[in-house]
């Protein structure tokens, strides 16, 4: 009986003891697995943050890990008191893990066919629409934009990096609100060149529900810019109806991650034709009610007759490329003019206005005529359809290049009808063409004459063209549609 009751007691010894080593075993085993799958994962979004940065992302991307669903699987699994400890070490590996790359690739050049600024992301491109990046959206797999960009005179010192809002990089400083990263390949002081890429923006606020920008950063080449020509700078903030706020980098040690970024930086590239008139309609509705201008008189009552008013504008400048004769150019519109009946010309120096003067004169503004520069951009703000009448110095035509027919592509853009240019023919020979560059240097900023012949069968000939739309078209109403200051 003895024997029988060791023998009973070992076994229930040797069962007691298989239980405890089991139970160890499943406390051992879950841990492990908890920490496995942690280091896994950990792993894994390192390796989709690196690849992320040199490979292009397809639609079918993983979309960004949730926090709040690791934390709640952690907590359902794991709670042998160490948790928190575990997730801030993930976090922190996140954290180091975000790549930074210069924003200005020299392994490419412009025109090249190959983005060279923030080069291994890809746009996002729909139909008759600018390319553009935005931060977050499933193609960055909900990451945001960081960037560290103070140099301004090398883009290749300026980084960029993704970085989930959650593990943002050591040091850096978290931006709330909607971004605009600009890059041009020219610059933000040449009205022309500053217009085309801010248009894309305008295009882009129309049609995404007029989201303000909390702050706009420009670069040029990869290299940061400060500050914009002030006649622009004043057209944005009417048309966002807000402050521009330029961003410097001076915040915290010059490392931002922006909550929301979009990123133009092919200037106009794919847009519509229809696309960019729409986004100058939207500049021109904003800065007319930003300087409170009513609409114009259109028609005239003369002797119980309708009679369309056709106002005329000879937008002169001072110094370079101005009229060598302004008095005897006046004369001439102004005689043409009288001869149509409610044909007004006014003759001003752009640099005589503020921003609000030339927004009034343009909104009433029919036929512009000036020389070849900055101060015709304003065209932009004159009705759909009206005209624009160019001139040019000596040298021009034959030295210029492409750059020459900025207003003209202007004018296309914005749905003004360029009826040509004329380019003075007096004066000396033109150099060699081997000498072309160094010729056009003195030729650039020279003055233009005039051809009274020329000029009076040309204003002659579009005055009346205008007269007759207008016929057609004899109302008190705006030719443009009124709403177009709307969003959607």
């Amino acid at each position: 009986m003895d024997e029988i009751a060791v023998v009973e007691m070992e076994r229930q010894e040797k069962t007691k003891d298989l239980h405890c080593k089991s139970k160890g075993f499943d406390i051992y085993s879950n841990t492990t697995i908890i920490i496995f799958l942690a280091l896994s994962l950990v792993t894994l979004l390192i390796l989709f943050d690196f690849q992320a940065l040199h490979t292009p992302i397809s639609s079918s991307s993983l979309k960004s890990w949730s926090f709040q669903k690791w934390e709640k699987l952690c907590k359902t699994n794991y709670d042998s008191g160490n948790y928190s400890s575990k997730l801030n070490e993930m976090t922190s590996k996140l954290r180091d893990s975000v790549t930074f790359l210069p924003l200005k690739d020299w392994r490419f050049k412009p025109r090249e066919g190959h983005t060279w600024f923030m080069s291994t992301i890809e746009d996002t491109i729909e139909d008759d629409e600018v390319e553009y990046l935005y931060f977050p959206s499933e193609a960055s797999k909900g990451r945001i934009l960081c960037l560290s960009a103070r140099d301004r005179r090398d883009g290749g010192n300026n980084f960029y990096g993704l970085a989930w809002p959650e593990s943002l990089p050591t040091n850096a400083t978290f931006m709330e609100g909607l971004t605009y990263v600009s890059d041009t390949y020219y610059d933000y002081n040449n009205l022309f060149h500053a217009v085309t890429a801010m248009l894309p923006f305008v295009g882009w606020y129309k049609r995404k529900g007029c989201e303000k920008p909390s702050r706009w950063v420009l670069f040029h080449w990869g290299e940061l810019r400060t500050g914009m020509v002030t006649w622009l700078q004043k057209l944005m903030e009417a048309t966002y109806e807000d402050d521009l706020k330029l961003e410097t980098f001076e915040t915290g040690n010059g490392l931002l991650c922006f909550e929301k970024a979009v990123v133009m930086r092919h200037n106009m590239g794919r847009m519509g034709q229809e696309k960019k008139r729409e986004a100058y309609d939207l500049m021109r509705c904003k800065a007319r009610a930003f300087c409170n201008v009513s609409q114009p008189e259109k028609v005239l009552n003369i002797n119980g007759k309708l009679v369309p008013v056709i106002r005329l504008t000879l937008l002169m400048r001072k110094g370079p490329r101005s009229f060598k004769n302004e008095s005897v150019v006046i004369q001439i519109f102004q005689r043409e003019c009288e001869k149509v009946e409610g044909c007004k010309l006014t003759a001003i120096h752009s640099e005589d206005l503020s921003f609000c003067d030339q927004v009034s004169l343009m909104s009433s503004t029919d036929i512009v005529a000036s020389p070849h520069g900055a101060q015709l951009t304003n065209q932009v703000l004159m009705d759909r359809g009206s005209s624009v009448m160019e001139f040019f110095p000596r040298g021009w035509k034959e030295l210029a290049g492409v750059g020459q027919f900025a207003h003209h592509w202007v004018a296309s853009a914005s749905g003004m009808r360029h009826e040509g240019a004329w380019w003075d023919q007096q004066g000396d020979n033109i150099c060699p063409p081997a000498e072309s560059d160094r010729c056009f240097k003195y030729f650039k900023g020279a003055q233009v004459g005039h051809n009274e012949t020329y000029f009076a069968e040309w204003s002659r000939r579009v005055i009346n063209q205008v007269k007759t739309d207008k016929l057609d078209h004899v109302s008190t109403e705006s030719h443009i549609n009124s709403n177009i200051c709307s969003c959607g």
